[in-house]
């Protein structure tokens, strides 16, 4: 291959590398941009969009399950689960964007019906859950794949956020630590789907 060649094919993944960060850029720009602009929204109507959380074993609350991560209880709230959320849901996109999409679906479903099945009496709302279940993927990511990118990544994540595994127990009042459990065991049951599907192809 000519040298001509060589800066071609380098200037040819440079572009497809700037391509692909700003389509995962765009992907959590526009879900955190989502839940800015409905929490702006529910100030504006005294709270009215927090009716659609979760609420455990009441067959309405099961809506919540799609729109619960969407909605907070006050902008403190909203704070304190984007910046995690836009680090972990970033490492998540770092190998395939898709398997963005495949984490937080799994990750939703598991951790709303699991809120919903034993949850506290009251509404659950936040992206803590979906938060913890990429921190639950990126942990044990490593472990199922185990090589090198995976297991390094793992240890970058647990470095990072470790600390962060004591919100699955009921620690703090008032913060749904059943979301934090089953979001974080969905995305261990994520990264065992996606290892086990990257096997096979």
């Amino acid at each position: 291959m000519s040298r001509q060649d060589t800066k071609a094919l380098a200037h040819q993944e440079t572009k497809a590398l700037a391509r692909e960060l700003k389509t995962q850029g765009t992907i959590l720009g526009g879900f955190v941009a989502t839940i800015w602009v409905l929490e702006f929204v529910d100030v504006f109507l005294g709270g009215a969009l927090n009716r659609y959380g979760i609420l455990p074993r009441n067959l309405i609350g099961l809506r919540g399950i799609l729109f619960a991560p969407f909605l907070h209880g006050n902008f403190a709230h909203l704070i304190a689960n984007t910046i995690p959320f836009l680090t972990l849901g970033w490492f998540v996109m770092l190998r395939e964007t898709s398997d963005f999409f495949v984490v937080t679906g799994i990750t939703m479903l598991v951790s709303g019906l699991g809120v919903w099945l034993i949850g506290s009496s009251g509404l659950h709302i936040g992206a803590s859950g979906v938060v913890f279940g990429y921190l639950g993927f990126l942990l044990a990511r490593g472990y199922f794949e185990r090589n090198i990118p995976s297991i390094l990544l793992s240890v970058i994540v647990g470095f990072l956020y470790g600390g962060a595994i004591w919100g699955v127990l009921p620690t703090q009042p008032g913060v749904s630590w059943e979301g934090h459990l089953f979001g974080f065991i969905g995305g261990v049951i994520a990264a065992r789907f996606l290892s086990q599907r990257k096997q096979v192809s």
